[in-house]
């Protein structure tokens, strides 16, 4: 499957939902990470991306407009030696603690279902960059595999990457009333070499009414050094993250 660009990918969904993009720059040297969130609702609205070390955290803004923070409030990413994980969900936290004991990213995720959220019965997405030996990368989907939600569809894809192109995995496959989830493989993209560019490109590509926050790294694969961007839509002065 050829690569698109990612930006017309979002220009072309109202709703992502939630997405992960990995992937490798064009020179071979830095491993690319996007996570963005978007909502509808004032709750979902009223959240902010923060840094927490070299970890991502969710902060809740005005919790006066939050029903149930359950599904809402997580940490996004955490950065372990030689592994970074990030995820949608409190899944972040699952894969971590299994890889601290052994086992695998598939086995971690054997544990979890996708949100307990009907009818979207929103899935859950996770990937993970692993740099020790050479650099690779992995996504998963966990999904109801029926209408009811009472199965799960588990998914995992392993590549081996190219130089100048990633791969991008959302939840949604569109908006409504009972939202789509995402259906297929996680979608080629092109990488671009330069992490601004790629940063806000995505940012002005994701739709202006339900984006909320994006979090972009690029880890040089030589030195393991990052630099990164983060975007907050509701951040003000007298709303801070």
């Amino acid at each position: 499957m050829k690569q698109r660009e990612l930006n017309d990918l979002l220009a072309e969904n109202t709703y992502p939902g939630r997405g992960i993009v990995l992937g490798l720059s064009p020179d071979g040297k830095k491993a690319a990470l996007a996570y963005f969130i978007m909502g509808r609702s004032a709750g979902s609205r009223s959240r902010a991306f923060v840094k927490s070390g070299d970890d991502l955290d969710i902060r809740i803004l005005d919790a006066g407009k939050v029903a149930d923070a359950s599904l809402i409030l997580y940490s996004p990413l955490r950065t372990l030696p030689g592994i970074t994980v990030v995820t949608n969900g409190d899944q972040t936290d699952t894969i971590r603690d299994a890889l601290g004991a052994g086992k695998t990213f598939e086995q971690a995720l054997e544990t979890r279902r996708f949100e307990p959220d009907a009818p979207h019965f929103t899935p859950r997405i996770s990937g993970m960059l692993r740099f020790a030996g050479a650099f690779s990368y992995k996504l998963s989907i966990l999904k109801a595999g029926d209408p009811d939600g009472k199965a799960a569809l588990r998914q995992a894809f392993d590549y081996e990457p190219v130089a100048g192109v990633g791969h991008f995995i959302h939840t949604y496959d569109g908006d409504g009333k009972v939202l789509p989830s995402f259906s297929g493989e996680p979608k080629p993209v092109s990488i671009p070499d330069e992490i601004d560019a790629f940063a806000n490109g995505v940012w002005t590509s994701l739709n202006a009414d339900n984006k909320i926050s994006l979090y972009v790294r690029y880890t040089d694969l030589q030195c393991g050094a990052y630099e990164d961007r983060l975007f907050n839509q509701y951040v003000t002065e007298e709303n801070p993250a």
